[in-house]
């Protein structure tokens, strides 16, 4: 206890001190109404509406026919500009984070018949960002197929390159320290080798902004990803309530019930949810057994707006989840043989709890000056069960890690520059238990823990410098701090620039940064020592991660279609990652001396083709390789020995999940009668064959692939009723055979289920 109290009252006074540095959910969206003589109208009523809610604001154009909304968070909008004597005209407008969309109106005279007039003219592509960002709403998930499941991944895997689910982990860009913000901001959790469920049901999503490399100075140093999310907040309701129940094969049931309302000045929503299914982990054989999975939780966030210029959010969550983890019952087998991963015996679990709560302040100074400031605090923990029959060992395993901290960042415009500037911190106390039960007859030894504390403190500052309306220059710094049994410091410089080509509107852009991501305050208890050495492995001080990233890319806009291409390059020293301990599914964290991820990355998304639908593809080709020595955590020991087996040799080899083409096509369709079909075919190249020649040959196990699709129909407007079908083909394939989570794994089975979905009014 004194330990956690240690550990709280570092988390506040960190802060109070040493306030975040984020990524926000906010942009702007400027503009300028002229008569069709181009003169600027005045006193113009300009509306901002959200196209999924019912989320507005409104004003009147100055005396240059300006006008321009800040804090609007990100999303899809409809501007409206209305005059005495004019057409009243609109435009579509896509928010991103820390983006001012530019818009011009150019009113016609109003003639004897009124009509609105809608601009045909398409949203220009930015040159305010140089990061890769793939943006989806609620509509997207809702109907892209298994996207909204609880432990579902698809709204990520199906829409952006280079991402994909392989031992249980979400992986991207070649890794996977990617990083969850909840309304800007960052849900900490460096326990990267501990936890499989997830972070936010995805029925909560109002908007995810998915953001790979190339981040400015006041981003995260996640460089492999980071997924912004705006939940649903009640303004896109009025005193409803949505109950959703679904029932499938696996004997399968993923439900919520969710209520939101708001006023003109306040907002609110909740929601409880409850899911289990026989299928829960990738298997290590095509047969499902000792795989069930279950968890519930729930989600609230509340706005209010006191005034103009102030609005406070708060948003808190609570989970638990359960995940057997699926074994092989053949003794005889393959998978429990001298080269596999023995699990006929074991009858394991893994618990999962986790919960936050985050509160911000925005307040607007003036047009010009944005002020955010952001408390919060998380819990996570992975708590590891053997089964009772376990032979020769049953082995408990605690880890909990609780993170308080806070956040501040000011947004100012001055003249041609967008600077942004802030600091981040946060305090970490994280406690490991770990026991080994011996049932063969070994003598137990008592059960030991160990707690250890720790912080990060960063500093940066962000300018984008706007030389002409087609030329942007983005600079940035960011200094952090890491503190617990080492210290480490880093200056991370990045820059950037964008250019627009005049009359084809095609935008090229380049990045050039560096970045440091804090290492996991993971310290091996006395027993943990011993088993490990009893197999041949010892532990070593874990470092932060570095990184140098290069990338260029283009974005082309056609007709409202939207071509997007980048190449990038990825160095990494101290690169982290994972392994398990022995033949165990006790994993802890490793860097790896040195890694190398090259890609190229390619989506085109369309618009909404006839009211009928929207079409995605998303394409990368990548290869991710590390080399050796193990340079932290689970380690070989000095001299290493043949057993140790952690090593590879000499030079860059491809990493377990490496794979090198990765291909989603996908159309969510809208049908007559209110009814919708959307369809995702994918296709992965193979991932890296840990075991050449024993069971496949060559050094990547086949190719798979798996069509998924969804169709619904709304009834009266308040009952939808749906089935998805994932991997409806059931082709079958070994994802990975190296020793990871688990042993080996299989692609997902077909899955077939029914939604059920009932709004009304209290």
């Amino acid at each position: 206890m004194r330990l956690i109290r240690t550990s709280l009252s570092l988390a506040f006074l960190i802060a109070i001190s040493a306030l975040t540095a984020f990524a926000t959910i906010f942009g702007s969206v400027r503009g300028i109404a002229h008569d069709p003589q181009h003169r600027p109208i005045q006193g113009a009523m300009v509306m901002l509406k959200a196209q999924h809610s019912d989320w507005t604001q409104s004003q009147d154009t100055n005396d240059r026919g300006e006008f321009e909304f800040r804090s609007v968070p990100i999303g899809n909008y409809t501007v409206t500009v209305s005059s005495k004597g004019f057409q009243q005209t609109q435009q579509s407008v896509i928010v991103q984070s820390d983006t001012s969309p530019v818009l011009h109106f150019q009113l016609a005279v109003a003639g004897v018949k009124e009509s609105i007039e809608v601009s045909e003219i398409p949203v220009e592509a930015t040159t305010q960002s140089v990061t890769p960002t793939v943006m989806l709403n609620r509509i997207d998930i809702q109907e892209t197929p298994g996207a909204d499941r609880t432990n579902g991944m698809e709204m990520i895997t199906d829409y952006v390159p280079g991402a994909y689910v392989v031992h249980d982990m979400l992986h991207m860009r070649g890794g996977h320290q990617v990083e969850w913000l909840i309304d800007g901001v960052p849900i900490p959790n460096t326990n990267i080798a501990n936890n499989v469920g997830p972070q936010i049901d995805p029925k909560d999503i109002d908007y995810l902004e998915i953001q790979r490399g190339s981040y400015d100075a006041d981003y995260g140093d996640r460089t492999y990803g980071i997924f912004n999310i705006v939940p649903r907040t009640g303004f896109e309701r009025d005193r409803e309530c949505d109950f959703v129940v679904t029932a499938g094969n696996f004997y399968q049931t993923n439900n919520q019930m969710s209520c939101g309302s708001h006023t003109a000045r306040t907002a609110y929503y909740a929601s409880l949810n409850g899911n289990r299914s026989q299928y829960g982990l990738q298997t290590p054989i095509p047969q499902v057994v000792n795989d069930a999975a279950n968890g519930f939780g729930g989600f609230t966030s509340l706005i209010f707006n006191p005034d103009s210029d102030n609005q406070f959010r708060v948003v808190g969550s609570l989970r638990r989840d359960y995940y057997q983890i699926p074994i092989d019952p053949n003794p005889n087998s393959f998978t429990n043989g001298p080269n596999g991963f023995p699990s006929y015996g074991l009858h394991d679990a893994e618990v999962e709890p986790d919960g936050y709560a985050t509160f911000s302040w925005v307040h607007t100074f003036d047009p010009n000056t944005l002020l955010t400031v952001s408390p919060f605090y998380h819990y996570n923990g992975a708590d590891y069960h053997g089964g009772p029959n376990d032979f020769p060992v049953i082995s408990t395993v605690t880890q909990t890690a609780q993170y308080g901290g806070a956040q501040i960042a000011l947004n100012a415009n001055v003249k041609r520059n967008d600077i942004q500037a802030g600091v981040y911190g946060f305090a970490q106390h994280q406690y490991n238990y770990f026991f080994n039960d011996y049932t063969d007859g070994t003598p137990n030894v008592p059960p030991s823990s160990i707690g250890v504390n720790g912080g990060v403190a960063a500093f940066f500052i962000n300018d984008k410098f706007k030389v002409t309306p087609w030329l942007t220059l983005i600079a940035g710094l960011r200094e952090t701090a890491f503190s617990s049994t080492i210290s480490e410091n880093a200056t991370d410089p990045r820059l950037g620039a964008a250019i627009r080509i005049p009359h084809l509107n095609w935008v090229f852009r380049g990045f050039y940064g560096y970045f440091y991501q804090a290492p996991p305050l993971s310290t091996p208890t006395t027993q943990l020592q011993t088993l490990a050495a009893g197999q041949s492995f010892a532990f070593a001080p874990l470092h932060g991660e570095r990184d140098i990233e290069w990338q260029f890319g283009v974005t082309i806009p056609y007709h409202g279609w939207t071509l997007d291409a980048d190449n990038f390059e990825t160095r990494a020293k101290n690169w982290l990652d994972h392994n398990n301990i022995g033949e165990s599914n006790i994993f802890w964290p490793i860097t790896w001396n040195y890694a190398l991820i090259q890609g190229w990355e390619v989506t085109l998304r369309s618009p909404n083709i006839l009211h009928h639908g929207q079409f995605h593809l998303s394409y990368s080709n990548q290869i991710a390789q590390a080399t050796s020595p193990i340079t932290g955590g689970l380690v070989c020991p000095q001299p290493i020995t043949p057993s140790c087996g952690l090593d590879i040799p000499p030079g860059l080899s491809p990493v377990d999940h490496d794979q090198r083409n990765t291909l989603n096509v996908g159309f969510n369709g809208s049908l007559p009668w209110h009814a919708y079909a959307s369809t995702n075919v994918y296709y992965g190249s193979g991932f890296t064959n840990g075991l050449p020649g024993l069971q496949y040959p060559g050094n990547y196990l086949p190719s798979h692939s798996a069509v998924d699709l969804s169709l619904g129909k709304t009834f009266a407007e308040n009952y939808t009723v749906s089935v998805t079908a994932v991997n409806v083909a059931n082709r079958r394939v070994q994802l990975d055979n190296s020793l990871t989570f688990g042993g080996f794994h299989w692609d997902e089975p077909r899955q077939i289920y029914g939604e059920f979905r009932y709004r009304f009014h209290y």
